[in-house]
């Protein structure tokens, strides 16, 4: 059983579960979206993506998160999944991420977007 994100309860009254492709996807979200020293016993967990919405937008900045996305994926979910590709786009107020990877488990590839506004 998998843990959908965010947590809550399905019809039933219980623990919603979800797929594991989405779980994984799930897990790739929390990485992105957690700023280093938001979690209490994991302060390095995370990579900070939404506090680089605010600097100025450049090739070189662009270039920098992408790296940094990249390793903290390949830090913490590197032994579910293998990144092919990041991209990332940032217009106006809203930030845009694009990851390629493959299951490590069943050697599936899989890409999601994630987006916020700010």
């Amino acid at each position: 059983m998998n843990i959908d994100f965010p947590f809550h309860t399905d019809a039933r009254g219980r623990t919603a579960a979800t797929s594991y492709e989405d779980h994984v996807r799930d897990m790739i979200e929390e990485v992105l979206f957690t700023a280093p020293g938001e979690r209490v016993n994991r302060p390095t967990f995370g990579c900070g993506l939404l506090q680089l919405v605010f600097a100025p937008n450049s090739n070189e900045l662009a270039a920098a998160t992408q790296y940094i996305v990249q390793g903290s994926l390949q830090q913490w979910l590197g032994d579910v999944i293998q990144v092919n590709a990041v991209t990332i786009e940032s217009q106006d107020s809203t930030l845009r991420v694009n990851v390629s990877y493959t299951l490590r488990r069943t050697q599936q590839t899989q890409t999601a977007q994630f987006e916020r506004q700010v």
